[in-house]
C-alpha cells in the first residue's frame, strides 16, 4: 500500500516525467541536494567546536568554526553546480536478442566554462549509480548503460539517476531523467533448429526445392546473384578484350527464390515463442547462406529478398508479432 503513495510523492517532489523527448537541460530546480553521512558527521564536529569556543571564550576557536562552516557552504554550492545546466540526450540503441544485454547510449554535454567531475549515472531502480564520467568545459561525454532484455519486443530505457558528491563529499546532489530511448529485442534463435524448409511455392518450370549443394556448372552473372557464388577462377581467365564477363556458379535445384518461412506452416502444438524462435533461427541461417527468402508471420507478408535491411525487417516483424501497438 505504501508503494503507490511513495511513487506519487516522488513524482510530485522530484518532478518525475514518463518521457522526455529530445535533449534535456538540468536546470537548478531539477537538482536536489542533502548532506551525506560524512556531511552529518562534519555538522556534529562544527557543533562541538562551537560549544567549546563558547565555553572557553576562544577567539581562534570561533574563527576556525566559522571558517570551516563557510567551507561547507561553498562545498554545497559547488556540488549542486556540478550537475546543474548539463545537457542530456539519448544516443543510439542497437537491437538485441531476447535474453541478451540491451545497451542504452546516453550523451552528456557541458556547454558551460566549468569542468564537471565525478558525475555518476545509473538506472534509478538499480540503486546507487555504477558509472562515473568527467565532462570538460565545452565538451561532451558518452556512456552506455546496460540492462538484460527478458522478452522480445520493445524495451524502454528506465529512469536514469545522476548523482555527485564532488568536491568534498559533504553533500550529495542528484537529479532524474527519463530518456526517450528504447531497444528492440528480437526473439532468441532456437539453439538447434530443424533444417530449412526445402519446399515452397513451385515455379513455372516445376522446381520447388531449395538446393545449393549440387554444383551444376558456370553461367553468366545475373543481377541478384550472391557475391559468394561468383566463379573467380573462371573470371580471372577471361580477358575483357576477348569478350570476358562475370560468371556465377550454378547449383541444381535453383529454386532459392522459393524459400518461404511461414509461421502458419509450423506445428500448432508448439508454443508461439518457440515457433518465433525457430523462424528467427531460419532467417539467420538463410542470411548466412545468402539464400533469398520470404517471410509470412500473421498478417505481415515480407516479399523475397536478402541482405541486412531485409533481415532486419524480418526480425522486426518476428519481434513485434502479437505485441500491442505493433
Amino acid at each position: 500500500m505504501l508503494a503507490p503513495a511513495r511513487k506519487m510523492l516522488d513524482r510530485w517532489l522530484f518532478q518525475l516525467k514518463d518521457k522526455e523527448a529530445g535533449e534535456v537541460q538540468l536546470v537548478m530546480r531539477r537538482v536536489f541536494i542533502l548532506p551525506t553521512r560524512p556531511g552529518m558527521a562534519f555538522v556534529g564536529l562544527l557543533l562541538i567546536m562551537l560549544i567549546g569556543s563558547v565555553n572557553y571564550n576562544l577567539g581562534l576557536g570561533f574563527a576556525l568554526t566559522f571558517f570551516t562552516g563557510s567551507c561547507a557552504l561553498v562545498d554545497m554550492y559547488l556540488t549542486a553546480k556540478n550537475l546543474a545546466l548539463l545537457h542530456l540526450a539519448p544516443g543510439r540503441a542497437q537491437p538485441v536478442f531476447a535474453g541478451d544485454e540491451a545497451q542504452f547510449e546516453l550523451n552528456v554535454r557541458n556547454t558551460t566554462r566549468r569542468d564537471r567531475y565525478a558525475v555518476w549515472l545509473g538506472f534509478q531502480d538499480e540503486g546507487e549509480p555504477r558509472q562515473a564520467i568527467d565532462v570538460a568545459a565545452g565538451s561532451s561525454a558518452t556512456l552506455v548503460l546496460s540492462r538484460p532484455s527478458k522478452e522480445r519486443g520493445w524495451l524502454a530505457a528506465p529512469r536514469v539517476r545522476l548523482f555527485t558528491r564532488f568536491p568534498l563529499g559533504l553533500f550529495g546532489a542528484w537529479a532524474y531523467w527519463q530518456p526517450d530511448l528504447k531497444v528492440l529485442a528480437y526473439p532468441q534463435p532456437e539453439a538447434a533448429p530443424p533444417p530449412l524448409p526445402t519446399t515452397g511455392a513451385a515455379r513455372e518450370d516445376g522446381h520447388g526445392t531449395v538446393g545449393l549443394d549440387n554444383f551444376a556448372g558456370i553461367r553468366n552473372y545475373q543481377p541478384g546473384d550472391p557475391m559468394k557464388h561468383l566463379a573467380w577462377r573462371q573470371i580471372a581467365r577471361l580477358h575483357p578484350a576477348d569478350g570476358g564477363n562475370l560468371v556465377s556458379k550454378h547449383f541444381e535445384g535453383g529454386a532459392v527464390s522459393d524459400l518461404l518461412l511461414d509461421l502458419n506452416q509450423l506445428p500448432y502444438h508448439l508454443d508461439i515463442e518457440l515457433r518465433l524462435s525457430r523462424l528467427t533461427a531460419w532467417v539467420l541461417e538463410a542470411e548466412r547462406r545468402a539464400l533469398p527468402y520470404a517471410l509470412s508471420v500473421g498478417h505481415r507478408q515480407i516479399a523475397q529478398g536478402q541482405g541486412e535491411a531485409h533481415c532486419a525487417a524480418c526480425l522486426r516483424a518476428l519481434a513485434l508479432y502479437g505485441k500491442e501497438g505493433a
